[in-house]
Parts: structure tokens; C-alpha cells; sequence
């Protein structure tokens, strides 16, 4: 009976940090794209979404971030129970770094993209040790995640479906960024580099996964009610 009451208040908290890794991903979603409205200066095809942090309605991009980051925060209590592994631990510890680095982002202004990394002020370098420290290790996470996931809890073949296509997302956005910034550029970013796409798919990418993850999670404490 006292084993049966546990896994159902466990079942709550997962249900209710599901909810708000949903909405908070959600809200994301729709500031970055009311962002596109409100600033159409920053060109999506080379701008990077940080860019939406200078000057006016850059609080919006700020409270984007810190959405995001209570996402993924609370993502990690809606799947704990039930990504009992350690590949399963070792992802939720990596959605953790990366919220952290979502955090330093939203608190820290990015400077232009075109700025000499030599020349940016001490709020751009904040931002870059955030991104640092959050892009390289969300793809991983997400992969690492989803294979607990789908081990342990058995999904169902929609949801592996979805699951799998968001990592894709992530991972396809994230190698074209990567190869965009060090390969093509060589660090010397402009009009010449269409990097704000991979960009924006990358954290898109990001927020759906996070959304199929909560998604799971509330069906799953709707069938052991």
C-alpha cells in the first residue's frame, strides 16, 4: 500500500513538471517567432537568435531563454523515474549544463554577430561561455535521454517515431551549425554565412523534443492512475 502511494505521488510530480516542460517550451516557441515580427532588422538567414537580446524588446529573447531553461529543468523531474539508467542519468545531467548555459545566456546580452571576438564586451563573453556550455551538450542529451526512455518505458511506436525525428532535428541543425561556424567561416561570421537557420532549427529542434518528452510523460502517469 505505502509502495503504491509512493509511485502514485511520483507519478504525480512527473505529471505536473510535464505540464510546465510543455508550456514552458511552448512559450518559447512563440516568443521566438513573435520576435521575427517585432524585429524584422535581424536577417533569419544569417542573424543568430541572440541577436533579439540587443536593443529594443530584448526582453523578450531573455525571458525566451529563461523559458527554455525551466523547460529543460523541470523536464529532468517529469522523466526521472522513469530514465532509471545511467545513460539515462548522464543525459538529464547534460539538459541540466545546458540549462545552466540557457540561464548565463538570458542573463548576458549577446553582442552582434559580427563583432571581433577580440572586441567583445565582458556581457558577449559571458553569453558565449553560455552557449558553450549548452550547445555542444544538448544534442547529446537529448540522444541519451530518449534511448532511456524508450528502453525502459516501452513507448509507443508515435512516440519513438517523434522522439527520434526531434533528436534528428537537433542533430542534423547542430553538425550544419558547427560546420557553418569553423569549417565555412573559420569564426568570421556575416552575410555570406547562412548560419541563423541551422541556428533557429537547432533550438526548435530543442524545445519539440522537449515538448514529446513532457507529452510522454503525462501519458504515461495517465495509464498508471
Amino acid at each position: 500500500m505505502a509502495k503504491a502511494k509512493t509511485d502514485k505521488s511520483t507519478m504525480a510530480i512527473s505529471a505536473t513538471a510535464a505540464r510546465i516542460t510543455f508550456w514552458a517550451a511552448a512559450l518559447f516557441l512563440v516568443l521566438l517567432a513573435l520576435l521575427h515580427i517585432l524585429k524584422p532588422e535581424y536577417d533569419p538567414s544569417w542573424r543568430m537568435i541572440s541577436e533579439y537580446e540587443i536593443g529594443r524588446f530584448c526582453w523578450g529573447m531573455q525571458l525566451a531563454f529563461f523559458s527554455l531553461a525551466i523547460a529543460n529543468v523541470s523536464a529532468i523531474a517529469a522523466v526521472w523515474s522513469q530514465a532509471k539508467s545511467i545513460i539515462g542519468y548522464i543525459g538529464l545531467g547534460l539538459l541540466f549544463v545546458a540549462a545552466t548555459g540557457l540561464i548565463i545566456g538570458g542573463i548576458f546580452p549577446s553582442d552582434p554577430i559580427t563583432t571581433d571576438p577580440e572586441a567583445l564586451s565582458a556581457s558577449g563573453k559571458m553569453h558565449s561561455l553560455g552557449g558553450m556550455l549548452g550547445i555542444p551538450v544538448m544534442p547529446v542529451a537529448v540522444a541519451l535521454v530518449s534511448w532511456a526512455l524508450i528502453r525502459r518505458n516501452r513507448a509507443s511506436a508515435g512516440m519513438r517515431a517523434w522522439l527520434w525525428m526531434t533528436v534528428g532535428l537537433v542533430w542534423l541543425s547542430f553538425v550544419a551549425l558547427v560546420f557553418l561556424a569553423f569549417v565555412v567561416a573559420k569564426g568570421t561570421l556575416g552575410p555570406d554565412v547562412l548560419i541563423g537557420w541551422p541556428n533557429r532549427l537547432f533550438i526548435i529542434g530543442g524545445s519539440l523534443w522537449l515538448m514529446v518528452v513532457a507529452w510522454h510523460a503525462i501519458q504515461l502517469s495517465r495509464q498508471t492512475a
